[in-house]
């Protein structure tokens, strides 16, 4: 049996991986596991379960909550609110575990599950293991007073925005800001914190109706964002997913502005302040070279990780370092929250705008992103990437021909028969000739043997 976590929980077509049944049966397994197990007051355990706008969300978080409070959880239902949210609500609570229902920036139709343990932290793979392995033993049935009560989280939202306000380091008075809340969980709570904070604000995809979710808006399409953006005449835009647990943003002209640009702009104004913990910033191997290039101008270095944020959150606890993220948006503050959260990166970039009087664009110009170019090369052995003395050979001549003024990476896919090559260079036309010659060498060398009949 293929291990039912990936690698954000569990996530799929809901009612068609995602059922009722397996919601109930999740949540069963996890009450033992990151409850019961691990509840050593003497209370009943307590859980915080939010989810996002999506129709499926409803009778998922039915089916979780039922589950928890028949194995003996009290449960604390905080509604419509963002993944960091959540994650944040479990710590401030000192609830024993939390419960997120969201599918991030996938369509509608999907949805997913995650947990949180104490203190609103991602479970490492033992946990999702334990969880699993409790999914085929007989759930925890207590009888009368002893199962759990199902309670509405009343100030959820306004907590997790009072704490939003309490890490500005600067108000957003006289800004203009527009926020593209993609149909999703920040609808509410994003539009409030950044008026709370004083800014002026235009507010577009935030009206979920359970279906839209994602839909032509949000961080995976920057269109409505960049053309509302020019026609208000906004300071800068700011496009959260799904879920919120990441941002991306637009200067006032339009132009992208991406999660390494993001985390330059922060890592650079972190250290001038003397907050950014050893002078270091957490990022995975695809974060575009600019910025490592533009940090280490700034004296600051780069620690790389594999992609994902659970891997940038790991190497971000294991060395005590306060800001990491990746390209795609994903930041994370280690000072104020566990995992990535796009409101509060849209306001940290703001409030840098506001601080120090300079447009988003100027900001940008910490970094210059050099030209990357990725291709797929399909339909090939994946598993020989690093055997492969040839292939080897090709990546030694292409990094001597680019030097310092780009790099190689190649990367094989988890799940399919894809090798994926990604190559910087200081001039477009350079890292199209070199990644072409390479994925070339890929289909040759690493081409799949045919079997005869």
């Amino acid at each position: 049996m293929s291990r039912l976590f990936g690698t954000d929980g569990v996530r799929g077509l809901a009612n068609g991986l995602l059922t009722a049944e397996l919601a109930m049966h999740l949540a069963q397994a996890a009450a033992v596991v990151l409850g019961h197990d691990r509840n050593t007051n003497g209370s009943r355990p307590r859980a915080v379960v939010a989810r996002d706008p999506r129709a499926s969300g409803e009778f998922i978080a039915a089916a979780v909550e039922a589950g928890l409070s028949s194995s003996g959880i009290d449960v604390y239902d905080a509604g419509v609110l963002p993944t960091p949210a959540a994650a944040y609500l479990v710590a401030d609570l000192d609830a024993d575990f939390g419960v997120m229902i969201s599918a991030s920036h996938n369509p509608a139709p999907d949805n997913g599950i995650k947990f949180f343990a104490r203190g609103g932290q991602k479970l490492p793979d033992d946990v999702e293991n334990a969880i699993e392995e409790q999914m085929g033993k007989e759930p925890v049935r207590p009888v009368g007073s002893d199962v759990g009560r199902i309670q509405r989280f009343s100030d959820a939202e306004d907590r997790y925005i009072v704490h939003l306000l309490q890490t500005l380091p600067h108000r957003l008075d006289g800004l203009k800001v527009v926020l593209d809340c993609a149909h999703g969980a920040a609808s509410g709570c994003s539009p409030q914190v950044f008026k709370d904070a004083g800014a002026d604000v235009i507010v577009i995809g935030a009206e979920p109706d359970g279906h839209n979710i994602n839909d032509g808006v949000g961080s995976t399409h920057l269109g409505p964002l960049k053309a509302a953006v020019l026609k208000h005449g906004a300071d800068l835009g700011i496009a959260h997913d799904g879920d919120a647990d990441r941002c991306l943003a637009v200067d006032h002209e339009g132009n992208d502005v991406d999660g390494d640009q993001i985390m330059a702009i922060l890592a650079v104004a972190l250290k001038a302040s003397g907050k950014l913990t050893d002078d270091v910033l957490v990022a995975t191997v695809m974060s575009n070279l600019g910025l490592k290039i533009a940090l280490r101008k700034a004296g600051i270095s780069i620690r790389e990780t594999a992609v994902g944020d659970r891997y940038v959150l790991e190497e971000m606890r294991d060395g005590g370092f306060n800001l990491g993220g990746e390209q795609s948006g994903h930041v994370i503050f280690a000072d104020y929250a566990t995992t990535g959260d796009g409101v509060l990166t849209g306001l940290q970039l703001a409030a840098q705008v506001a601080l120090t009087g300079r447009p988003l664009k100027q900001l940008a110009t910490v970094m210059t992103k050099l030209p990357q170019v990725l291709i797929n090369v399909k339909g090939v052995d994946r598993t020989r990437v690093g055997s492969s003395e040839a292939l080897a050979q090709a990546v030694v001549l292409a990094e001597a021909a680019l030097g310092d003024t780009g790099r190689v990476l190649l990367r094989p896919s988890g799940t399919e028969p894809v090798v994926r090559v990604m190559v910087e260079a200081g001039d477009e036309a350079t890292a199209h000739s070199i990644a072409e010659r390479l994925a070339q060498v890929v289909r040759t060398e690493l081409a799949l043997e045919l079997v005869a009949d």
